[in-house]
């Protein structure tokens, strides 16, 4: 029994610590999926469950930086970047997406689109997006916010067809731009 304990604690210790993260290493992580000119200056924030995010990193340009390990639905390595303008939007999402049911998920979205209280991202903001099952595998994929374009108002398509950038959601304020390869 003496010699149980100790194998138990020191297992308990080596868990403990593999949950635990510094700062250093949130910051890190968060900023994977950051441009390298922008990594340095670029804010990182921890989103806590109530939709509001502790800064833990305070930058000087407008890149902030989060994880998104750990969410519902989300890859084991889950980073994302995006303008500091588009926190509420993001604060929004995380309360959508914390809706489990898709159906009622989608109709929240859509009520809060039609009655006008869905938060409009910056237009022309580029969310740079990492995920895979590590962060060596993980893929980039980026897209450019264009909340209300249209084929119309900017000569794209509204489907990836023709091969090329396209609008997705267009019309909406959903409407982003997604980049063929990433």
């Amino acid at each position: 029994m003496k010699r149980i304990i100790p194998i138990v604690l020191g297992v308990l210790a080596v868990a403990a610590s593999a949950f635990a993260q510094t700062d250093a290493d949130m910051i890190a992580r968060a900023l994977a999926a950051a441009p390298a000119q922008q990594k340095d200056n670029a804010t990182v924030v921890k989103w806590k469950a109530d939709g509001t995010y502790d800064t833990i990193k305070k930058g000087t340009n407008r890149l902030v930086c989060y994880d998104r390990s750990g969410e519902p639905g989300r890859a084991a390595f889950a980073v994302q970047c995006t303008s500091l303008g588009n926190l509420d939007r993001v604060a929004q999402n995380r309360k959508f997406e914390a809706i489990l049911d898709k159906a009622a998920r989608q109709a929240a979205v859509d009520a809060a689109e039609a009655n006008g209280t869905r938060v409009k991202p910056e237009f022309g903001a580029v969310w740079y997006t990492m995920n895979g099952t590590d962060q060596a595998t993980a893929r980039m994929h980026i897209t450019v916010a264009v909340p209300g374009a249209t084929t119309a108002s900017m000569g794209l398509p509204d489907n990836p067809t023709k091969g090329g950038m396209w609008i997705m959601n267009a019309g909406t304020s959903t409407a982003h731009l997604m980049t063929p390869g990433h």
